[in-house]
């Protein structure tokens, strides 16, 4: 066989890598399917300083691109990486199958994004050939004989890490005949297309560090985790978080992103506002409720749905959200992008990342957005900037060392609420428009600030055994005005109650350090986790009510006199918490997983209310988990899991009983099993999970102490939930979600047990799907719709009115060429009139009307 003029070009595509491969190829190329006995080795060629498994740890290095070459015995397979001779290599090969695992590499695009290399028949005798991740830090290259075992030359050179294979029927050809010398003919000399297709992951992710903040496959987590990943966010345009939620089941979002209702959504029946049980790389979110977050730094956003103090201490019991920010790469990017859109949105962005030394152990990232906009309701306006600068260092071979800042200011204006008289129900006097603002825009808007700075360790001692340690300060001031709405008998006037605060100040901390090692004891497999974390909050707040004029719902009048603040009403809260966990995956085998984990936290708090006496209220509680994990077949995991929860009173002087012993922390406990599966050759994952979790100790209002509370309440949510995320086809991505959600007050001394928890309909669904044409004169070009369901839910606690159900209709119309992408999207296609969510009959947030949005960006 002879090989001439060998070309070979690389195009990235959307999702979807393509290698062309051009090689004149002589018309005895046709090789014999003959079998020999294999060989169970790897050959090592050593071009450099190679070493089989015991070249050193450079942390996670990245894999950026796989291609696939002819040669005269075969193919190669070349992982590219300028940092191959540290790469780690250990063989797996079994049967016919030759597996090797790469312990300290990920294969992600320069971009960041994930992918995996697949391709079918490439060589006679050669089944299929796989590159892919198959956890944080792994990387999984398979060569499938046909008959027998490939044999394998592994090398290194300038181009990466290189797989020579040569299958069996290859080896086992007679010897060439010299070919008698002869003129070519134009048919011999005309190169041949060879196309190799390796799809990226797209909007499936194999792993996520939330479950077990260990690096472990979400299939081995016997819990129930969602992921949305970066790509979501880019096909969608998402610019905040509380928008990306919609794509995973058993969330519903609270707050509008076209007004200045902060982040905040209700997982599994349970409240989440994204500051109380949200994370970011793992550590407790510490802004106050209320500030959006911007979306330009998040890689992608991890949902693991029901209790989890186990880990992450103080929560409530339906779930958290980790976001997962971006980090710098090894090689350099640039990426700028700009969108504008109705409303007179417009947000520029950038992300520029890579080495700043020659040896790149020093990178950087940085991160930065603007965006300035109006709102479909009137007088409304929003400005925002947000920086993120990150560095990280490589303190030797086995310690990384990375600081991360954020600077965010947030001025806006603005009010969504309207009763619901005159939206969603009828008012004899006709329809509210959902553009009327009903609040005085003369009032100083909201403005916060909120800076942040941390650090996190890793040292490695060996394969088996590392430790981390991580540390963030944040600190957070606000002014702003808000209100409160009352709509009178007359169904057209409107009562205000004004609040203002003028020096709230909130300072947080957050300590944590994690051992983690795997060990064996006989043949049980051990992955173990001991932490410890510490938190302190410290804030001021100066909160002051004012009263305001009424308004006319169908003629507002918005002039009045400087409103007379008041004197402000002073409050102090500081609290200290402490907690230690522990947590051991144990694999008694390839198909049977144990987790098992417990933490106990002890929260001291102590606030001043008024300039009063200071109340001190100290708790302590235990959290434990277990989960159990049967994969009868690789592509299916069989689960069951049970978790709790625990979350203290916040305000000493109000968690009290009557006797004046302090409330106990309320708990939630739940029962989780689901199935996890893989179809289409691992292309489309599935997750249905069914659960019942129920919440105790809730503080409900106290009848024989007006203003205070009594402790004994409880919740219950049970439900069924079915996510499904990948990339069925090239070009075609999806993901998909449904639940069904009963959530109910089974305890209550207000009238309300037995009914519906508010906002939460018993049907919720979502649905978005993209195609990018993969070749032809079009190539690049992708279209995209998604739909989101929402059921009837009641409005308030009372259930004393219901927001009905919706469909809303998004889609998208993008073009990719090179590293250059033009999109369009349009949300709420159909100008639904629809209702978000509400707080009572006077104060509901209606939905955005038809918005479109172009955006621009390249990257170089």
């Amino acid at each position: 066989m002879r090989l001439q003029n060998l070309l070979t070009i690389l195009f990235v595509s959307g999702s979807t890598w393509v290698v062309v491969m051009n090689a004149a190829i002589a018309e005895d190329s046709q090789v014999s399917s003959s079998e020999i006995p294999y060989i169970n080795q790897i050959e090592i060629q050593r071009k450099s300083s190679y070493q089989l498994v015991q070249a050193t740890n450079l942390g996670t290095i990245p894999i950026t691109g796989v291609k696939a070459n002819p040669t005269e015995k075969g193919v190669e397979v070349i992982l590219e990486t300028t940092l191959g001779e540290k790469l780690q290599i250990t063989n797996r090969s079994t049967g016919n199958n030759f597996i090797a695992d790469i312990p300290n590499a990920q294969l992600r695009l320069p971009n960041g994004d994930t992918f995996t290399f697949r391709s079918e028949k490439l060589l006679a005798g050669i089944t299929e050939i796989k590159v892919t991740n198959i956890d944080a830090s792994t990387v999984r290259v398979m060569v499938v004989g046909e008959n027998a075992l490939p044999t394998v030359e592994l090398f290194d050179d300038d181009a990466g890490l290189v797989f020579g294979i040569t299958s069996a029927a290859t080896a086992m050809q007679p010897p060439e005949t010299p070919p008698v010398e002869e003129k070519p003919t134009a048919q011999q000399d005309e190169p041949i297309e060879l196309v190799v297709t390796g799809e990226q992951d797209g909007y499936r992710v194999q792993e996520a560090t939330t479950g077990t903040r260990t690096e472990t496959p979400i299939r081995d987590i016997p819990q129930s985790i969602q992921v949305v990943p970066r790509q979501v966010f880019e096909d969608q345009n998402v610019t905040e978080l509380g928008d990306a939620l919609r794509n995973v089941s058993g969330v519903i979002t609270l707050s509008n992103s076209q007004v200045i209702n902060g982040d905040s959504a209700i997982i599994r029946g349970f409240s989440a506002g994204l500051n109380a049980n949200s994370y970011v790389n793992g550590i407790k979110r510490t802004d106050f409720a209320g500030r959006r977050r911007s979306t330009a730094n998040v890689q992608q956003v991890e949902v693991l749905k029901g209790p989890a103090s186990v880990l992450y201490g103080q929560a409530e019991p339906g779930g958290i959200i980790n976001v997962v920010t971006k980090k710098p790469l090894f090689d350099p990017q640039y990426g700028i992008e700009f969108t504008v859109g109705s409303f007179d949105f417009y947000r520029p962005t950038i992300d520029i990342t890579g080495p700043l030394n020659t040896d790149k152990t020093i990178r950087y990232r940085l991160n930065a957005d603007y965006l300035t906009s109006n709102s479909f309701v009137d007088f409304s306006d929003r400005e925002q900037y947000t920086v993120n600068p990150v560095i990280t260092f490589d303190i030797g071979k086995n310690t990384t060392f990375t600081i991360e800042g954020e600077y965010t200011r947030e001025v806006a204006r603005g009010n969504a609420s309207l009763p619901a008289v005159g939206t969603i129900l009828n008012n004899p006097l006709g329809r509210v428009p959902r553009s009327r603002f009903l609040f005085y825009p003369d009032l100083p808007p909201q403005d916060r600030r909120l800076s942040s700075v941390g650090y996190s360790l890793q040292h490695k001692f060996s394969d088996r055994w590392q430790i981390r340690n991580s540390f963030r300060a944040s600190f957070e001031q606000i002014n702003e005005s808000y209100n409160f709405l009352s709509l009178r008998d007359d169904n057209r006037t409107v009562d205000i109650t004004g609040f203002r605060r003028e020096n709230f100040d909130l300072k947080t901390y957050n300590l944590q350090s994690d051992v983690l090692g795997k060990f064996q004891t006989g043949s049980i497999k051990h992955e173990v986790l001991v932490g410890l974390e510490w938190n302190r909050i410290d804030f001021f707040d100066d909160s002051r009510a004012f009263s305001l004029p009424s308004l006319d719902l169908f003629n507002p009048d918005y002039d009045i006199a400087p409103v007379d603040f008041g004197p402000p009403s002073p409050y102090n809260f500081n609290q200290n918490s402490v907690g230690i966990y522990a947590q051991n995956l144990i694999s008694f085998n390839d198909q049977v997983k144990l987790l098992l984990g417990g933490r106990f936290d002890w929260v001291d708090s102590e606030d001043n209310f008024f300039g009063g006496d200071s109340l001190q209220l100290s708790s302590s509680k235990f959290s434990p988990r277990i989960g159990f994990v049967y994969q009868p077949i690789e592509p299916i995991s069989l689960y069951a899991s049970y978790s709790r929860s625990f979350l203290p009173g916040f305000f000493a002087s109000f968690s009290r009983n009557p006797d004046g012993t302090p409330f106990q922390p309320t708990t939630g406990e739940q029962f989780e099993v689901g199935i996890k599966t893989e179809f289409l050759d691992g292309k489309l994952s599935a997750t249905l999970a069914a659960y019942q979790i129920t919440k105790q100790n809730i503080s409900t209002p106290d009848p024989a102490r007006p203003g205070f509370n009594i402790q004994i309440g409880e919740q219950q949510s049970k439900g069924i939930e079915l996510d499904i995320a990948g990339q069925p086809i090239p070009g075609l991505n999806l993901i998909a979600s449904y639940a069904y959600t009963d959530a109910k007050t089974t305890q209550d001394n207000s009238g309300f047990e037995g009914n519906l928890v508010s906002n939460v309909p018993r049907h919720s669904a979502s649905f978005w799907a993209t195609y990018q044409i993969q070749q032809g004169s079009l190539q690049g070009l992708g279209f995209g719709s998604g739909l989101v369901f929402v059921g009837d839910r009641p409005g308030d606690s009372a259930n004393s009115f219901e927001l009905p159900s919706f469909v809303r209709t998004d889609a998208t119309i993008f073009y990719r060429r090179d590293n250059w992408r033009l999109g369009l999207n349009f949300k709420n296609l159909f100008d639904v009139y629809y209702a978000v969510s509400s707080d009572d009959a006077s104060n509901v947030r209606v939905g955005s009307p038809f918005a479109v949005t172009g955006t621009i960006s390249v990257q170089f």
